[in-house]
């Protein structure tokens, strides 16, 4: 009678990367299934979309502060189709609004935190050889990168981008020009690579940490990817089936979201009807408001690794942080119809949907005040990837506290659509979340090259970011509560009562025009660092997590040695130690 046999994962490739075949440029560096590359791919990949959707913005910004006035020089380079005259048409100004915001989210943030630093860091830090699907890691890239280009490439179809918003809502969605077609079929691929690499994530995380990796000793940002994989997982695919549904609305004939006797351009819309437009918004925010904790749980992930680093001591409420973090989670799910007080959803069902928003803000503030008590009597390194850590959490404060009157039905409908929800979003996410994929950026770049990016440069690029980037946003507050909605093409320069705050969006513009500037100096250092930076050792942070026993960059399979886990994730300072800190697979 024959017995199983268990075959050790790691085995095959901890420290047999001699005798695996030599690959050609292709297959190492293009169609790589090594998570490493896979993840550097993500990353780029990512911070070029940031830095075009930053782009879109930026034009958008010119119209807002002067509106109507000729665009210098650029406004030729979009036609007379988009900006006659060099002046911006609402229609055009509709196309930036939504691929911005579609690109930010979808192409930008959720790639660089997830595929980027979930890819390259989360398998080194649980002492894996690798993703437990390489192929479907790579195919998961793919999908992404075929999802991105044809939403890039809908800016040239005729009629333009889609115009109906990040959001897509229906009906507009479904009566709008062919770019809402290709803005479907791209999204599609997007949720196609995002539930891919879900699987992945999840399946890493269980079966290939490394011995001894007990769950309550996986460093926090295993914690925080892992939680996020579920929450793509599971919320993703409504927003599919969604999306399958408003393509079928467009183009074969269905009413899936289109009511009967709908009128447009005077003329009765000949579809079946009885569709519900209010199941579309269901469908997308029971995704889009997980998708918000997508964003932000990565970045406390990064937050928490590089503070215990540069304070020298171990994150303050490790457990609570943890379980705090699994109730956000499971919460993030029973929240999604505060987006939709303006839907006439009546007293009982809003009372709910207020009570669960207030409840899901309290595991937010609590790991955002551990991450802070951290900070009590450390010994505090005031490097780049600490100050970007530091910068994240008073701005993820402001973007919490905002969020709260929108959370509530009394307050929120007046606020609704204004640009005070503009400034409450993207202090979660641009100041939050962004600054917090920066200090990951520097921190793990010299795991991924052997070399340091330059510190200078680094500290030039913080606080010109972290000026610039208040200057953005905290006028769209008081234009919001002004009641200017943020739909208007103008920024509300045709109704007079927002005549006496219209110089808050000339100083937002401002804001925005000088804080790309203060990217030069990144994009400069991100890349000449690759070539010239200064080589530095396999752990130049003196960090005890299991990455930083692997060499500097990781070989195929990562570890030259099988490593495994003996303590927790942050002894640092221990008593009677004779240095700091102590790695977690030191014996």
């Amino acid at each position: 009678m024959s017995h199983p046999t268990t075959v050790d994962p790691h085995g095959p490739h901890v420290g047999h990367e001699a005798h695996h075949e030599e690959l050609g440029f292709w297959r190492k560096y293009v169609f790589s299934v090594d998570h490493k590359v896979i993840g550097i791919q993500y990353g780029i990949s990512g911070l070029l979309f940031l830095f075009f959707g930053f782009c879109l913005m930026m034009l958008m910004r010119w119209q807002l502060a002067y509106p109507g006035a000729p665009l210098p020089i650029i406004g030729a380079l979009f036609g007379e189709a988009r900006m006659p005259g060099g002046s911006m048409l609402p229609e055009f100004y509709n196309e930036l609004g939504a691929m911005h915001g579609t690109i930010m989210v979808f192409m930008g943030v959720v790639p660089l935190a997830v595929g980027g630093f979930g890819n390259f860091v989360l398998p080194l830090q649980i002492g894996a050889p690798d993703m437990a699907f390489p192929r479907l890691n790579m195919l998961s890239y793919w999908a992404f990168f075929l999802g991105g280009v044809t939403m890039l490439a809908s800016f040239f179809v005729p009629g333009g981008a889609a115009q109906s918003g990040w959001t897509s809502y229906s009906p507009l969605a479904i009566i709008a020009g062919s770019g809402q077609t290709w803005w479907l079929v791209g999204m599609i691929f997007l949720i196609t690579s995002s539930l891919l690499g879900a699987i992945n994530f999840i399946t890493t995380t269980i079966q290939l940490r490394a011995k001894g990796l007990m769950f309550m000793r996986f460093p926090f940002f295993v914690w925080t990817q892992f939680v996020t994989a579920f929450l793509l997982l599971l919320a993703f695919p409504p927003l599919e089936a969604a999306g399958v549904m408003q393509l079928m609305d467009r183009v074969a004939g269905t009413s899936f979201f289109l009511p009967s006797g709908l009128v447009v351009s005077g003329q009765p819309l000949q579809v079946a009807g009885s569709g519900n437009a209010l199941l579309w918004q269901h469908l997308f925010w029971f995704l889009a408001h997980p998708e918000v904790y997508v964003l932000i749980l990565p970045a406390m992930g990064i937050v928490a690794e590089i503070i215990a680093n540069n304070t020298r001591k171990p994150l303050w409420g490790y457990k609570p942080m943890v379980y705090s973090l699994v109730f956000l989670g499971f919460m993030s799910f029973i929240v999604w119809a505060h987006h939709m007080f303006m839907t006439g959803m009546g007293t009982a069902m809003a009372t709910f949907f207020q009570t669960t928003t207030m409840i899901i803000s309290i595991p937010s503030v609590v790991i955002l005040t551990a991450l802070i008590l951290s900070l009590w009597g450390g010994s505090i390194r005031f490097n780049t990837p600490m100050l970007f850590a530091l910068g994240f959490l008073p701005m993820f404060g402001i973007g919490g506290l905002t969020g709260l009157p929108l959370g509530l039905n009394v307050s929120d409908i007046p606020l609704h659509d204004t640009y005070y929800v503009i400034a409450h979003f993207h202090y979660v996410v641009a100041p939050g979340t962004i600054f917090a994929l920066f200090a990951g950026v520097y921190y793990w770049f010299p795991k991924a090259t052997g070399r340091m990016m330059n510190e200078t440069l680094g500290k030039i690029h913080f606080w010109g970011s972290m000026i610039c980037m208040n200057i953005v946003f905290m006028p769209m507050f008081i234009v919001g509560m002004a009641g200017v909605s943020r739909r208007l093409f103008d920024g509300g320069a045709t109704y007079d009562f927002a005549q006496p705050i219209l110089h808050w969006n000339a100083v937002s513009s401002w804001g925005a025009w000088i804080m790309a500037l203060f990217q030069l100096p990144f994009i400069y250092n991100f890349f000449s660092s690759m070539w010239n930076g200064e080589k530095v050792g396999d752990n130049p942070w003196e960090a005890t997590t299991i990455e930083w026993a692997a060499p500097s960059p990781p070989p195929h399979g990562n570890f030259s040695t099988e490593p495994v886990a003996h303590r927790g994730p942050y002894d640092y300072s221990l008593p009677g130690a004779k240095k700091d800190f102590v790695p977690q697979c030191e014996a």
